[in-house]
């Protein structure tokens, strides 16, 4: 297929699909054609950057709480010794790997493909109004009111499932046929689907003071979805969100990010998690992302409240070293909530870890 034909396709796909319109969680429904494009996207000119964008995983029964203002607060402002409030973060990464009852959001985590209404519940609960985007809407507002407006909203990313190779079974867009994902088109049908559900819900919430900015490819990796990348950015380009993404160290095409057609590509050192990693990773790491001209992975979880705090600490000398910190974009995983147990700990070592962790966004 010829690529302006193929876009032609992906254009009637967009706007015969998208919308899942049932209260009581039953089949999506198609959206109307008035919908297709919504005034943040018409007034948008450039994609946006994310100078410093948080990992918050949600979504999954298996996580053992939900972001609520008490738990996302402290990423969204940060209170220095001498009493002074400042914003921390700029932007947040909202998913989801698996939804904890053994269907897989990416390849690789379980043994069974997450379905079409696995992905819209997905999707739903990162739009309640009292947990995710609505904690942080709400957070954002009562910081506004204590420490003005900052100088560019909050920004949202949201994750893109991964539609599973060979997949029969996911559903189906518009009362189509059943999308069959051994096939290209199908892939990509499904992820305008999910893209356009997310907008529209974006949407129907009218948050003031934060903006969709992007969605994050969940998959680690480039082995199974070569063949429909370009088409997913394509798509998403032309509304003017980004399309980003974070391999895992020396990940199957992490160096061919930009021929992959992502706009933003983090680098995993993936050191933190194991002591027999030599700190050596870290200006490896740091080397790569200089050489494919990435930006970088920050990361901890909650192993820095026992005893890890030390390789916490190698990462902040590391991306000062190598200019890290002046140069480039940084995302940062931090387990489920360990930034806000450490935000939390009297401990005076975690307290002294919180402060110089915090500064360094800051200053980044």
């Amino acid at each position: 297929m010829k690529k302006s034909f193929l876009l032609f396709f992906l254009f009637l796909i967009a706007i015969s699909c998208g919308k899942a319109d049932n209260a009581e969680g039953g089949a999506p429904m198609p959206p109307s054609k008035k919908d297709t494009i919504y005034s943040w996207e018409k007034n948008r000119t450039s994609l946006l950057e994310c100078k410093d964008l948080v990992l918050l995983y949600s979504g999954g029964s298996h996580r053992t709480f939900q972001w609520d203002e008490k738990y996302i607060n402290p990423y969204v402002t940060y209170t220095d010794s001498s009493g002074q409030e400042n914003w921390l973060f700029d932007s947040f990464l909202f998913l989801e790997i698996h939804n904890g009852s053994g269907k897989s959001f990416a390849t690789g985590y379980t043994n069974t493909p997450a379905n079409q209404k696995d992905w819209q519940m997905l999707a739903d609960s990162y739009f309640q109004s009292k947990y995710c985007l609505g904690a942080l809407q709400r957070s954002v507002d009562k910081a506004i009111g204590r420490i003005g407006t900052p100088n560019v909203k909050r920004k949202v990313i949201i994750g893109l499932p991964e539609p599973i190779v060979n997949q029969k079974d996911w559903g189906a867009v518009s009362n189509a046929t059943l999308l069959d994902f051994s096939k290209p088109n199908d892939r990509i049908a499904a992820c305008i689907w999910y893209i356009d559900y997310v907008r529209r819900k974006f949407n129907e919430m009218k948050y003031s003071n934060i903006e969709l900015a992007g969605f994050y490819w969940i998959a680690e990796e480039a082995t199974n979805t070569r063949t429909i990348l370009a088409d997913i950015a394509i798509y998403l380009n032309n509304l003017k969100y980004s399309f980003v993404w974070i391999p895992y160290f020396k990940s199957d095409g992490y160096s061919e990010w930009k021929k992959l057609n992502f706009n933003y590509a983090y680098l995993q050192p993936n050191y933190f998690f194991n002591e027999s990693i030599p700190l050596s990773r870290l200006d490896e790491a740091c080397e790569l992302a200089q050489k494919y001209d990435m930006d970088m992975e920050f990361e901890f979880d909650e192993k820095v409240l026992s005893g890890w705090g030390y390789r916490l600490e190698n990462y902040l000398n590391a991306f000062r070293e190598n200019g890290i910190n002046k140069t480039k974009k940084v995302a940062y995983y931090q387990g489920g909530k360990a930034l806000y147990e450490l935000s939390i700990s009297t401990n005076e070592n975690d307290r002294e870890l919180y402060h110089l962790f915090c500064k360094f966004v800051i200053d980044n």
